[in-house]
Parts: structure tokens; C-alpha cells; sequence
């Protein structure tokens, strides 16, 4: 069963708005995601995703276009990062920190104590967007990406405090 969208899971700034994604975003998410990634998630990976109860999918839009989306998973006092992307033509704008900002907010508010993701070893803008806001290196996935090949760098972040990494 798909979630509703719920007025406390909105964010805005002054032309982008942030909401639970939903199976009529699909379209125009996929687009970004074969952008994106390599291989990209298919239609049927992500109509899955949206019926987990631990697992939350959000679109960020500006003039009810979408560029961007980004999930998360929980499990016990845990969150990972699933997936998030910008379109092409708004990186570098603002736009991923937005996205991510409103991800920690939102494990937070879920309770989480760490939040972590992984990232392709080559892809030094990510990893720097993610230190900017407090992620720390904390492993790599051997082989984890294919197309190309290439190790994964697994950060995490420590949301309550007397935790350490």
C-alpha cells in the first residue's frame, strides 16, 4: 500500500518544494534516474520500493516539475540514504544540500542514531556534499558499483550524540 502524502513531510524554499514521492512521479523520475546511474533502477524496483513501510521515497520539484528525488530505508535506530539525484541541469545549485538536508531532518524525526550511504569512490562532488554536512568516511564496498566497476565509499553520519563512529 502506497503512503500518503502528509503536510509534515513538506519542505519548501523560496521555488522548490519537497513531498513524498508517488506512482504518478514515476515518469520524470526515471528519466533523472537513467541520467543518474548506471544501471539505472527500473519502473518495477521503484513501485516496490514505494509499498515498503521502511522505506520513504521524496521528489523535490520546482514549478511542479520534478529534479530531483532522493530515498531512505530504516531499520531499528537506523537510516541509510537509497538513492538521491539532481537532474543534470541543476547541480551544483543548491539543490542536492536542500534534498539532503531535508534526509537528515527526516531521520531524525524517525529517530534515527546514524544515517549512512554509499557513494562511487570516483564521485569526489558527492563525497564532498556529503562531509560538508558531517559524513565521515567509515568503509568501502569491494566491487559494489558495475558499469564501470568501481569500489564503493560507505560514510556515515552520527545523529545522536553519544554515538561515535
Amino acid at each position: 500500500m502506497l503512503r500518503r502524502n502528509s503536510p509534515k513531510e513538506k519542505v519548501s524554499s523560496k521555488e522548490s518544494i519537497i513531498r513524498e514521492m508517488t506512482v504518478s512521479d514515476l515518469s520524470q523520475v526515471l528519466f533523472i534516474e537513467r541520467l543518474s546511474f548506471r544501471p539505472p533502477w527500473s519502473k518495477r524496483i521503484f513501485l516496490e520500493e514505494l509499498t515498503i513501510s521502511a522505506r520513504e521515497y521524496f521528489v523535490l520539484e520546482i514549478q511542479k516539475k520534478i529534479i530531483g528525488y532522493a530515498g531512505l530505508s530504516f531499520i531499528l535506530d537506523e537510516a541509510h540514504i537509497t538513492t538521491l539525484a539532481i537532474h543534470p541541469r541543476f547541480r551544483r545549485k543548491g539543490f542536492g544540500e536542500l534534498l539532503l538536508r531535508f534526509l537528515i531532518a527526516r531521520a531524525r524525526e524517525r529517530g534515527a542514531a546514524i544515517l549512512t550511504l554509499e557513494v562511487r569512490e570516483s564521485n569526489r562532488a558527492a563525497q564532498n556534499l556529503y562531509k560538508k554536512f558531517g559524513f565521515r568516511e567509515v568503509g568501502k564496498r569491494r566491487k559494489y558499483y558495475l558499469f564501470p566497476a568501481e569500489d564503493a565509499v560507505i560514510m556515515s553520519l552520527i545523529l545522536k550524540e553519544n554515538l561515535r563512529l
